[in-house]
């Protein structure tokens, strides 16, 4: 495909936001900008000229250097210099340059003085209020720079669950207080609790006469009406979600749904299996001929079809059905469950909480214990504590230990696995731990092969135990690094690690898929807030639906278990 005038451009145009992003020389900066403006408006057709053979320098401001770049785009359809720029430069920086009020010497500041290499590190400064003693950056512009953030996520097609799970529950709650409203549950992706949602879907039953198709539509966060009817409306909120609402009789209430919480894949198995029986399930109800014989309760559709109930995180088609018929679907994990969470910091690295906070904030949850693992040395950005500091929070956990009733503290840190596979604290240090999560937090760019021989080698520590956020995902934000997975739940199983499911709502990480694998493989899962405050705590809940997504039981969660027997199982 050739090069277009207009893809020249964009490219001389990236060039000069990330040379500026070094503080490359100004005049170099500028030549680039003024390029891309002479080439994008240009009446001739640059690959045309250079398949032509014309000389390009003729051109008003054209030098050498810069037709030798036009030349290789049209080419190669690449320039080797910003190649080179994206492998050095952080691919979280150049999105930044797309948000509002931020620019290129305003993404470099913030990098150089808060050391902000992600967007993740930009919406957690915002959240911590770091970036107020920036020098340039006031309430107008932060407030600017927060709402771009916030279009950034949108811009993707899909929200994080945690985004849009509130919004959600806080209109149907709304909804629900209308007259003549039977019942309304939110459906779709929502329900089952995917990571990521694409719109925000409801069903409702409703007696006659019932004014909430009128109030929906004229709610006062709808922006547009996208259509409206008597059973089904659709509207785009403020925030740029669109919500769809199905209204049906209360007799069709439990197959609608079925039918709109999905999957697609899920209810189209289903639908054919019914039919070998003569029977038809759709959004209206169950039939038999022209019959009714169910519809009113969801449970309707499994029990026709003879089947368990199948619960809405499962609804995927990944094997959920052939379980259901014989009766054996896993009892799913469950919020009480969980004993105690096993990835906390504090104040003494990148937390907003003390030990203290943090230790009665989880007692009054339920806990019986929680592993506080702030961050070590190497990950600057987060206080990371040094060998001495490490040492000094052991005593003060002891101390704290000795005042608790009924609750303990065990000794932790998140310790960075560094390139070479090696641990950011001495051997001395961790064999003083009561358990170590190890990460990785830098050099997300290795090969799969040395990525995955990277985590290898850390797992072959005797005093590793879990294998914090795996993949290093952050959901809308960054992709996982490469790594074979298999081969960690492999190595996970021979060598009596755990594997973290992270709860943060960034993260969900692992996700679903690798979280039945680890499962499948006998590999023990740790299900962790990361949470870096009192309120964070609360994120478990989000773990607890990834968890219940993957199949997972309360017996293939270590911090179900009462601490006794976690203990023994942390002996490797």
């Amino acid at each position: 495909m050739q090069a277009s005038n207009r893809d020249i451009a964009e490219k001389f145009i990236k060039l000069a936001d990330l040379l500026e992003l070094e503080d490359e020389n100004p005049f170099r900066i500028r030549a680039y900008r003024n390029a891309a403006r002479i080439i994008r408006s240009y009446p001739k057709n640059f690959h045309e000229m250079v398949e032509a053979g014309e000389d390009l320098t003729e051109i008003y401001n054209i030098g050498d250097t810069l037709a030798k770049k036009i030349t290789e785009i049209v080419q190669t359809g690449k320039v080797s210099l910003l190649r080179r720029l994206e492998k050095e430069i952080p691919h979280d920086l150049e999105i930044m340059l797309k948000i509002p009020g931020l620019g290129p010497k305003r993404v470099r500041r913030l990098h150089e003085i808060l050391h902000i290499n992600t967007m993740h590190d930009l919406e957690t400064a915002l959240k911590k209020g770091e970036i107020e003693r920036v020098k340039g950056f006031g309430p107008k512009l932060i407030r600017t720079i927060t709402e771009g953030l916030k279009q950034k996520r949108y811009e993707t097609h899909r929200h994080r669950l945690y985004d849009v799970l509130p919004l959600a529950q806080e209109l149907a709650e709304e909804l629900r207080r209308i007259e003549r409203v039977d019942r309304l549950e939110i459906a779709g992706s929502i329900r089952r609790r995917r990571d990521t949602v694409k719109d925000i879907d409801m069903v409702a039953a409703c007696f006659s006469g019932s004014p909430l198709m009128e109030r929906f539509v004229s709610h006062q966060d709808v922006k547009s009406v996208v259509m409206e009817g008597p059973t089904r409306s659709s509207v785009i909120l403020k925030n740029g979600l669109q919500v769809d609402l199905r209204v049906v009789p209360p007799y069709d209430f439990g197959a609608a749904l079925h039918h709109f919480t999905g999957s697609r894949a899920h209810n189209i198995t289903l639908r054919k299996m019914a039919v070998k029986k003569g029977i038809k399930i759709n959004e209206y109800g169950i039939f038999r001929s022209d019959k009714r014989i169910g519809g009113e309760k969801e449970s309707d559709v499994y029990e026709i079809l003879e089947m368990q109930y199948v619960e809405p995180e499962l609804r995927e088609n990944r094997g959920e059905i052939a379980l259901a018929l014989r009766h054996s679907l896993p009892q799913l994990i469950e919020r009480g469950d969980i004993r105690g969470d096993l990835h906390i910091h504090t104040t003494r690295s990148d937390g907003n909480a003390t030990l203290e906070e943090m230790a009665e904030a989880a007692k009054a949850l339920g806990y019986e214990y929680i592993a506080v693992t702030d961050h070590t040395k190497h990950l600057t950005i987060a206080h990371g504590q040094d060998e001495e500091r490490v040492l000094q929070e052991l005593e003060m956990i002891n101390r704290l230990n000795a005042t608790l009733k009924d609750f303990t503290i065990l000794k932790s840190a998140e310790v960075d696995i560094l390139a070479d596979g090696t641990l950011d604290l001495p051997q001395s240090v961790l064999e003083k731990l009561d358990l170590v999560v190890g990460a990785i937090h830098y050099k997300f760019n290795l090969t799969k092969k040395e990525q995955t021989r990277r985590i290898l080698k850390a797992m072959e520590n005797p005093c590793f135990n879990i294998l914090s956020h795996p993949t290093g995902r952050l959901i809308g934000l960054r992709e996982p690094y490469e790594i074979d997975m298999h081969a960690i739940i492999k190595a996970a199983k021979e060598l009596g690690c755990i594997l973290e499911l992270n709860a943060q709502p960034d993260r969900l990480d692992l996700n679903d898929i690798y979280c039945k694998a680890a499962k499948e493989a006998g590999v023990r899962i740790a299900l962790s807030s990361d949470a870096h405050s009192v309120n964070d705590l609360h994120y478990i809940s989000y773990g607890i639906s990834q968890a219940r997504r993957g199949w997972l039981e309360k017996e293939d969660v270590v911090n179900t278990l009462p601490l006794t027997q976690f203990r023994k199982l942390l002996r490797r």
